[in-house]
């Protein structure tokens, strides 16, 4: 069996450390990687959101044209009757 000495034990602990540098380097890429996607994220629900918005909005502004449009016809007596 091989002698274990100070010089062994530091030259193990240096290995060490720099592998776990390494670990701590590559934990770090993958927060911040994580942190980008939970932005991308959120900023697609907000473009989603606004989406949706504007959405509803155009509904509503085709329904007030409709009723403007409905309306417009009765005073001008241009209403077409429904084809049976």
């Amino acid at each position: 069996m091989a002698e274990v000495t100070n010089e062994l034990i530091y030259e193990v602990l240096k290995a060490m450390q720099t592998r776990l540098g390494n670990v701590e380097d590559g934990l770090r890429e993958v927060r911040g990687e994580l942190k980008g996607v939970r932005g991308n994220q959120q900023a697609q629900q907000v473009q989603m959101s606004a989406v949706q918005t504007d959405i509803g909005n155009l509904y509503e502004a085709f329904g007030t044209l409709d009723s403007r449009l409905a309306r417009i016809e009765r005073r001008l007596d241009i209403i077409d009757t429904p084809v049976r």
